[in-house]
């Protein structure tokens, strides 16, 4: 039987390390022999404005577009990008939440009011499992690492072994992270097991 397609949309503010978490997705699911497809938009990214990164893989994948309720998983680096992303989540999809929140501009400068209770609208319409990606990466010794416990958190749900995503990280982090990165990778991997992803 073929490899059924899955479709991830990465979604958070630039400089969260968005399109690095994409590219180890990516290279893993190559090495684990799957067809990928990847697309990348950013926003003011450079300026703390949103940026989104869809992955696709299966036996043959056409496209990388994900259309409005077509990803399985939403892997959201921060709230209110979980939030603005909801409608592409499928019905039976799951959200991985970065309970974090960056004020975008129009919040930032007293235009708009950042959404309350951000977490619990999600819950009560998804399969939601929420983390403090920010504590993991300081137990993983290095802040920059929250990324890839997402990942982590993300791997658990794919076909994807364990061993491939280390390897990964392995030849694409520089080499002073790499045992950073790795021990950030197992904590969102616990994360998911007590979620039973």
């Amino acid at each position: 039987m073929g490899k059924e397609t899955r479709s991830v949309i990465i979604a958070g503010v630039g400089g969260q390390g968005i399109l690095l978490a994409s590219n180890l997705l990516s290279e893993a699911a190559m090495e684990a022999g799957y067809d990928v497809k990847k697309s990348e938009i950013h926003g003011m990214s450079q300026r703390g404005g949103d940026v989104i990164s869809t992955v696709r893989f299966g036996d043959k994948v056409y496209s990388p577009i994900v259309g409005l309720a077509g990803a399985d998983v939403i892997l959201a680096f921060e709230k209110l990008e979980a939030l603005r992303n909801l409608p592409y989540l499928k019905k039976e999809g799951t959200i991985i939440v970065n309970d974090y929140r960056i004020d975008p501009l129009p919040v930032a400068s007293g235009y708009m009011e950042y959404p309350e209770n951000t977490i619990e609208y999600l819950k009560e319409r998804v399969k939601t499992i929420v983390l403090d990606a920010k504590e993991l990466a300081l137990k993983a010794g290095n802040i920059r690492t929250m990324n890839v416990v997402l990942l982590g958190v993300l791997s658990k749900s794919l076909d994807i072994p364990e061993d491939i995503w280390l390897k990964v990280i392995e030849r694409r982090v520089p080499p002073k992270a790499i045992e950073a990165n790795k021990i950030a990778f197992r904590l969102g991997r616990e994360v998911a097991e007590n979620a039973e992803l």
